[in-house]
Order: C-alpha cells, then structure tokens, then sequence
C-alpha cells in the first residue's frame, strides 16, 4: 500500500523559507511522476512543481525561481523547497506520485496516490 507523509508545513513571514518533505513508502520513485500541489480557502488546487520520470522539473509560473523540487531515492522522500515566500503562497500543500511517467506533470488528475496535505500561511 503507498503511503505519502507531509511534514514541513508551517507559519512564516512574507521573505521566509520552508522546507516542505513528502515520505513515501510502499512506492518507488524511479520510472514516476511526482509533485506537488497546493490548495488554497475557495480556490482550485494547483500544480506548483513536479519532477518527471527523467528527472526533470516543472514549476508554475508563480512560483519559478523561488522553489525547487528535489528527491532523495535512497530515502525516498520528494522535497519542496520555498523561498521568499508570499502570503498568497498561502495553502495547504500536498504531494502526489503517480505510479508510470506523466505528460502533464502539473496536472492534477494523473496523479494515483496523495498525502494529507500539510499547511502553509504566509504572513505579511
């Protein structure tokens, strides 16, 4: 059974940093598509950054130059790390793994597996 596990989540101030960490478990990262997306109060989830079956990475455009996605497959745990932080980055954030390559890797619908999701508030 896959399990994915958010830890990180927290308050910080406008300019701050995060760490966001997804563990995995009962899943293998090598040949998947994994990401991250965030949901903020009345707002639809997003897709902020994914990391492709190659290794590659993509970002939403609000995001691109303040985060990066990173894995570590000898601890199988996929990262978000944040900075310079918004309030509008304010959400609750959750990883995804999908269990074959993606297409659309910022595309929520492809995903298999979710975590619970983990929040973040962002004040100015």
């Amino acid at each position: 059974q896959v399990q994915l596990v958010e830890s990180g989540g927290g308050s910080v101030q406008s300019g701050g940093s995060l760490r966001l960490s997804c563990a995995a478990s009962g899943y293998h990262f090598s040949g998947s598509c994994m990401g991250w997306f965030r949901q903020a109060p009345g707002k639809e989830r997003e897709g902020v950054a994914a990391m492709t079956a190659d290794g590659s990475q993509q970002y939403a455009d609000s995001v691109k130059g303040r985060f990066t996605i990173s894995q570590d497959n000898a601890k199988n745990t996929l990262y978000l790390q944040m900075k310079s932080l918004k309030p509008e980055d304010t959400a609750i954030y959750s990883c995804a793994a999908r269990n074959r390559g993606c297409l659309f890797p910022l595309s929520d619908w492809q995903y298999h597996y979710w975590g619970q999701g983990t929040q973040v508030t962002v004040s100015s």
